[in-house]
């Protein structure tokens, strides 16, 4: 056996599909073995491989074991005399393999091997070449000298910026997510050290390769497409921990007691920057435009209120009780800012009819209130309406003044439906056009490119694969989807390094695949348009969906005495408000969730209720409730929901696991 591809997945079903049909392509002609190595993922991984890709060697674990434990049980039955080591988030050339078993057979010092990266537009990954992160050079990675001076020899030593992309060069550590290795070295300084459960060992391997007298080299004659950090997210305070304690247990393996030491402290001290930063982000990036909205209205309704006692309500003298300051001002802001984000308001881009919603039912909600109040707490209708005016009036002119900034997160406006263009040749094509239809809400348009450069065009294509350029100009295109059917990996990465000066995003149509895979950076997880995916997955559907969870279950339990004369089994009935309620359940979801099919859905809590018991035949097939489902996902809204709950009513006290 000359090859064995490694690929450790977990949860990445649609990137693992593509992966893995562009590893077939590249693999033919080889004496070649794949395995997967799945950690334990709940997503249809295992039963999509057994499926599609028989003659992949398959170990399934009940438990998340982490890279290292996951990669060495495939390499313990591995027969290839070299080892790929291959992340599921790739794409690889048809002539990757041939090509790089052909030069470490050329090259006998080589122990590994890594090629050049390329993100989802086609730009290149620095990470595809590295340098031994010692305590200096980790000290100008972690305070950003290494990226103000990224070709300096002194200072960009982390990324080897130095060094020329397009060239072969021997270098000290290479990246795991393609990593190519020399069965015998293996052998010789042992497998991935099981200390490290994510991050780190793919440098700790590079490094013992260098100790035991081999080279490692950056071979950029071929390129992998990576959609960088789809099993994680990179931005998260949980990924900072991980991968700098990876780094910690490799400098106490590796260096001095002096160096390990120093690289600690340094390692320490980016943790607590960065998780400091992450969280800060955070909080400023979730709450500072309310907080910004509450003291600009707090302060408009301080400046009325002392305008209206003295000049219309107390003109003899007089003020209002210091309670309405103190109390109801800030209870008034908080129901019309509350009211404004369940209506959108605070949704992107910024709509000015959803902010007047809100604000308009939060002033209704505030007036009933006070209707229903004492005479002594009741302090003035007028200054409610006042201040519900100023609140409008200031939020929308704090987001126009934002918007003149050029802050891009506060555009006015509605969604902008994008526009599509798809690679491919005539049937694969109008495939990949019917699944993005069927994906999306009213694409902006969609235009087909064939792959076939002949002078008569068929008919339903604008033009030919030699005019890409100009089509993305003159149709203002958003985004590109390239059929693997029809144009091979290498082909896609051309065009994708090509058009990388473009503002353009790119996506990927494996064949026979009810899916589109694409992702736009080395910072950004890849968005991925999957058949049912569609509106239940917006963010204010989902709010909404359990805004009327939460209300549907205080109404229930406050008429639950009469409720229990119509609903079966009344006291399961009692137990599901209170399931509901805390979040653990729906009142509605889909029609067996754990049926295979549903996999493909949007996962959203399980229901009570489901779409088939809108309908009052019951016995009915599963392809018609499965497309029940779909019309649920791809159509919602909480009307559905009302309607269901109205004609299944009895069946409220419908039993089941949580």
């Amino acid at each position: 056996m000359k090859l064995s591809v490694i690929i450790v997945n977990y949860n990445v079903i649609y990137f693992l599909e593509q992966c893995l049909h562009s590893v077939m392509k590249a693999g033919q002609g080889i004496d070649m073995e794949v395995f997967v190595v799945d950690n334990n993922s709940v997503d249809g991984s295992v039963t999509m491989v057994k499926d599609k890709f028989p003659e992949v060697k398959l170990i399934c674990n009940t438990d998340n074991k982490g890279f290292s434990k996951a990669n060495n049980q495939a390499i313990h039955q591995s027969s290839g005399e070299f080892v790929l080591l291959l992340n599921p988030d790739t794409v690889v050339e048809e002539d990757t393999f041939s090509k790089i078993v052909a030069f470490m057979e050329q090259h006998p010092d080589a122990g590994g091997l890594g090629v050049k990266m390329l993100d989802g537009k086609g730009r290149f990954l620095p990470e595809s070449k590295r340098g031994l992160p010692t305590p200096r050079v980790a000290f100008y990675k972690i305070f950003g000298f290494s990226r103000l001076f990224p070709k300096s020899k002194t200072f960009g030593k982390y990324h080897l910026g130095y060094l020329d992309k397009d060239k072969t060069h021997q270098v000290e550590i290479l990246a795991g997510a393609f990593m190519l290795l020399r069965k015998s070295v293996l052998d010789k300084i042992g497998l991935l050290d099981e200390a490290f459960f994510m991050y780190g060992e793919d440098i700790d391997l590079s490094y013992r390769i260098i100790k035991a007298g081999y080279q490692n080299y950056y071979f950029p004659e071929t390129r992998i497409i990576h959609y960088k950090g789809e099993s994680t997210k990179k931005s998260s305070v949980n990924y900072v921990f991980v991968f700098y304690n990876a780094m910690i247990i490799f400098a106490r393996k590796h260096f001095s007691q002096k160096n390990a030491r120093m690289f600690s402290f340094l390692i320490n001290l980016a943790v607590y920057l960065r998780a400091a930063v992450a969280i800060t982000m955070r909080f400023v990036r979730m709450f500072l435009l309310s907080l910004l909205d509450t003291a600009i209205i707090f302060t408009g309704i301080y400046f009325i209120k002392n305008y209206w006692e003295s000049h219309v309500v107390f003109q003899g003298g007089g003020a209002y009780p210091i309670a309405f300051i103190a109390v109801a001002v800030p209870v008034y802001i908080f129901v019309w800012l509350f009211s404004v984000f369940i209506s959108g308001g605070y949704d992107k881009p910024i709509r000015v009819g959803k902010i007047i919603q809100g604000i308009i039912i939060g002033t209704v909600l505030i007036l009933t209130v006070y209707a229903l109040l004492g005479e002594s707490h009741r302090f003035s209708r007028a200054l409610i309406i006042l201040g519900a005016g100023w609140a409008a009036i200031s939020m929308l002119s704090l987001r126009y003044l934002l918007n003149l900034m050029n802050f891009k997160s506060f555009k006015f406006g509605t969604v902008k439906n994008k526009r599509f263009i798809i690679v491919g040749d005539n049937e694969e094509a109008h495939r990949v056009e019917g699944l993005l239809q069927k994906t999306l809400i009213n694409p902006g348009f969609i235009g087909l490119v064939n792959t076939d450069d002949a002078v008569n065009i068929s008919p339903g294509f604008i033009g030919s694969l030699s005019q890409l350029t100009d089509i993305i100009t003159i149709y203002k295109i958003d985004e590109v989807i390239f059929c693997s059917k029809s144009l091979p990996p290498q082909g896609i990465i051309d065009k994708m390094t090509e058009l990388q000066h473009t503002n353009i995003d790119y996506k990927i149509a494996p064949p026979e695949s009810m899916s589109i895979i694409g992702s736009n950076s080395i910072n950004t997880s890849g968005e991925l348009y999957v058949l049912n995916i569609n509106s239940i997955s917006k963010a204010s559907n989902r709010r909404s969906k359990r805004l009327l969870d939460l209300s549907l279950s205080l109404g229930l339990l406050l008429f639950y005495p009469f409720e229990i004369f119509i609903v079966r089994q009344p006291l399961n009935f009692f137990k599901n408000i209170f399931v509901v309620f805390f979040g653990l359940k729906s009142w509605v979801g889909y029609y067996k969730p754990e049926h295979a099919d549903d996999q493909k859905l949007p996962n959203i809590r399980k229901g009570i209720l489901n779409p088939v018991d809108s309908i009052k035949k019951q016995d009915i097939s599963s392809e018609i409730a499965n497309s029940l489902n779909i019309l649920y996902a791809k159509d919602y809204n909480v009307v559905y929901d009302i309607n269901i709950v109205w004609k299944a009513f009895s069946k409220l006290g419908r039993g089941g696991s949580i």
